[in-house]
């Protein structure tokens, strides 16, 4: 969590910007989205936050594609393995893979573990916790989760240094050397962990998916204090034991858009790639839910 004053005199837009709805709702447990996932077709949505809920609805676009609206059912609370709500030691959901057939895996921090759910509404489904998920630092774990077209999943921690990431959110300097990321990988009942992601400057990975054309998306943050956050998306085509062909799509200007943390890569009526993400507001005032979007440009 960080308290932050946003926002630039004149701001520069990268490349593709499409634009950023500000999303207010009454509910008390609104905010703190920490994921979202698209259709198809880009207008309906699943939104969770990292408090242990989610919210499906509607996206309502105007004539160019651009949001106008968002028509949205309750706030809802995940369901633990016993049926009833999660603990609070529980609740930490950060990363939001949903499956071909419905089937939707959730990554948490905290007790850092993989859950599969059926349905959003049914008792949640632990996946095997390997010994290094236990070692993640608390408030560092499994952010980001994707699932490929074959139904394997992949996730990997925000940081594997708690001290280095204190700092960062303290506003501090950090050097942009440290370990890399280990990316993990579930398939035929069994994790394995492939290789790394190559750490790249004080950019943190926070969310991932894989897009229509198969590469994987990494959406990644940093924290600048009282600047506000910087926001870049790379990908990468994703082999059996390295990532390769890496792409940088967009890098924001810090404090053009908020926290941004969740990722859903889809493609559009003109075949062309979108990119929408979802800030978390920490539950502040001084922050806002926003989901911001981006059409790739070659």
């Amino acid at each position: 969590m960080a308290f932050v004053l946003q926002g630039s005199a004149s701001p520069t837009m990268p490349p593709g910007f499409l634009g950023a709805f500000h999303w207010m709702d009454a509910d008390p447990q609104f905010g703190g989205f920490s994921a979202i996932e698209l259709s198809a077709d880009g207008n309906r949505f699943t939104a969770l936050n990292d408090q242990g809920a989610f919210v499906q609805g509607r996206l309502r676009r105007a004539t160019d594609g651009t949001i106008a609206a968002v028509e949205a059912g309750p706030v809802t609370r995940l369901k633990s393995v016993r049926g009833g709500p999660l603990s609070a030691e529980e609740s930490d959901s950060e990363g939001m893979a949903i499956a071909a057939d419905g089937t939707t895996y959730i990554s948490f921090e905290g007790v850092a573990r993989v859950v599969r759910y059926r349905s959003l509404n049914a008792a949640a489904e632990p996946l095997p916790r390997p010994r290094a998920f236990q070692d993640l630092p608390h408030n560092a774990a499994l952010e980001a989760l994707a699932i490929d077209a074959d139904g394997v999943v992949y996730t990997l921690p925000e940081d594997v240094g708690a001290s280095r990431r204190i700092r960062l959110l303290m506003g501090q300097h950090v050097n942009k050397t440290g370990p890399d990321f280990p990316v993990w990988r579930f398939s035929e009942g069994v994790w394995t962990q492939p290789f790394d992601l190559p750490r790249d400057g004080v950019f943190l990975p926070v969310a991932a998916d894989f897009g229509p054309d198969g590469r994987l998306y990494l959406l990644e943050r940093s924290f600048h204090g009282l600047a506000g956050f910087a926001s870049r998306v790379r990908s990468f085509q994703v082999g059996h034991d390295a990532l390769s062909d890496q792409r940088m799509h967009l890098q924001s200007a810090t404090g053009l858009h908020d926290n941004l943390e969740g990722l859903s890569v889809w493609r559009d009526a003109s075949g062309a790639i979108r990119l929408t993400m979802i800030s978390d507001d920490n539950f502040l005032r001084l922050q806002r839910t926003e989901i911001v979007e981006y059409r790739l440009v070659d």
